[in-house]
């Protein structure tokens, strides 16, 4: 069993950057593989990036690619996600996921969530 939490998110304007947390429970969780994950107002969730346990494996979805950047501490039970350049498109609720399946963009692959922290950009 994993407990994740995220932190991090606010009220920002186009051009500025945050971190993201998820700071998860449980002694093992460095062999789960993590992923952010997005949803916006109206939207459906959508993949942003994915990172394997040992932080080498890494994607990211096009739109985020280049801006964003995701990486993990297992000595902290830590994952994080960098948000430089933040435009007001990226504006939803970012949430943290976890797995020992497999690496995927998929929501449905992911057994563990956050409850999400609200990420708004303004331009």
């Amino acid at each position: 069993q994993v407990q994740l939490v995220e932190s991090g998110g606010g009220l920002v304007q186009a051009g500025d950057s945050l971190r993201l947390s998820c700071a998860a429970s449980g002694r093992t969780f460095s062999s789960y593989y993590a992923a952010w994950f997005r949803q916006a107002p109206g939207k459906e969730r959508e993949f942003v990036a994915f990172i394997g346990w040992s932080g080498s494996d890494t994607n990211y979805a096009g739109s985020v690619k280049g801006r964003f950047t995701i990486s993990r501490d297992n000595a902290k039970n830590t994952v994080y996600l960098q948000l430089n350049s933040l435009q007001p498109e990226d504006t939803a609720v970012y949430y943290c996921a976890a797995d020992r399946g497999r690496l995927s963009t998929r929501t449905y692959d992911y057994r563990y969530w956050g409850q999400g922290t609200q990420v708004t950009v303004s331009s």
